[in-house]
């Protein structure tokens, strides 16, 4: 199947493909301007972006904030003239929320992604902006339902597209934990099928389409044809993308995903309040056996309370992307285990597109 640009409002992308933001710090300006580069929307995550910027232990938030701007604007540099875009991935739940979207605005970002809970507010923060592109993340018809109603009535404006992440997905799992592994794959087709049927009530009320893009688990050309023919106008990966000499993790992490078989992948227990899909390593052993110390709280997340928590997600982020893969938490999607060989992003992106002379 020969792929469509994808079509966002004014915004033209040459393969309907988003590169998964993935944090802390594993997609950053480096792999995203890649992505944007072999015409794809490379994603930034926000998540702690400045973990390895002086001033980050001493006031996290200004220096975020800081290199946010910075990766941001190296993004679309990099990216400039090859047909893709740049974005942002913001989980709601992040502390200094609304400062986060303000500054990817400012510094040129063309996509907000929002998850990690409804980003109720992001059309308000995002209002004297309306160039940048707005989607939420959702994983049920429901879910979908309830922010374009939310987004119509308090602000009169609609989603410009909507990712779905399904029950493959690494990360923050937006399902309940006895439902990541219970939902079939036929199941979830149905799903992302009812979304667009939700998402189409919306574009009819606001005279454009609502692109719907289907997210989890996608790692080849053919799961990318099998979303496509479901209705959805494009994908997202991000677990493919790390295995790429692009992506901004350690090579030790990146070694750990190639290293992996399916029966290594866990579902976790998130200080975020939701499940998550990671390796299994020693801080998962140890993390079961009792609570983690937590030394300074780096205030990541809005309801985090410090006392309660099992363990802090920064600290154990920041290890895993520094490459201390037996002491951090290593996010995977479901299908980490397909994943052997070392690529780059143009060649995963011709590979996912179709066009690899190596298929």
């Amino acid at each position: 199947m020969k792929l469509k640009p994808l079509q966002i409002g004014d915004l033209t992308v040459r393969y309907p493909i988003i590169q998964g933001g993935m944090g802390v710090g594993i997609s950053r300006s480096r792999l995203a301007g890649a992505v944007a580069g072999a015409g794809g929307i490379g994603v930034i995550s926000s998540a702690q972006i400045g973990y390895d910027e002086p001033g980050f232990e001493q006031d996290p938030w200004k220096t975020n904030l800081e290199a946010l701007a910075k990766h941001i604007r190296i993004a679309k540099e990099a990216g400039s003239g090859g047909g893709g875009a740049v974005g942002v991935n913001i989980m709601t739940a992040t502390s200094n929320y609304e400062n986060n979207v303000k500054a990817s605005c400012e510094a040129g970002a063309d996509v907000i992604i929002s998850g990690a809970g409804l980003p109720v507010m992001l059309p308000k923060y995002t209002a004297l902006y309306p160039r940048v592109k707005i989607a939420p993340i959702v994983s049920s018809a429901k879910a979908a339902s309830v922010i374009l109603k939310m987004w119509d009535k308090k602000f009169g404006r609609t989603a410009d597209f909507l990712v779905v992440e399904g029950p493959k997905a690494g990360g923050h799992l937006g399902f309940a934990k006895d439902e990541v592994l219970a939902i079939t794959d036929s199941a979830y087709d149905a799903e992302i099928q009812r979304i667009i049927a939700v998402a189409g009530d919306y574009a009819a009320r606001y005279g454009h389409q609502i692109p719907v893009i289907a997210a989890g688990g996608i790692s080849t050309h053919e799961d990318v044809c099998h979303a496509l023919s479901l209705g959805a106008s494009g994908i997202q990966a991000a677990t493919p993308f790390v295995v790429t000499e692009e992506c901004d993790a350690d090579i030790r992490y990146k070694q750990a995903y190639l290293d992996a078989s399916e029966e290594d992948v866990r579902i976790v227990d998130s200080p975020v309040g939701m499940p998550g899909r990671a390796l299994h390593n020693a801080f998962l052993d140890e993390v079961a056996s009792g609570r983690q110390p937590i030394g300074k709280c780096l205030r990541c997340l809005q309801k985090c309370d410090q006392e309660k928590i099992p363990y802090c997600i920064t600290k154990a982020l920041i290890n895993a992307v520094k490459g201390d893969v037996e002491h951090g938490l290593i996010f995977c999607g479901a299908n980490v285990g397909r994943l052997k060989k070392m690529t780059t992003v143009p060649e995963l992106m011709k590979e996912l597109a179709g066009e690899s002379t190596n298929m």
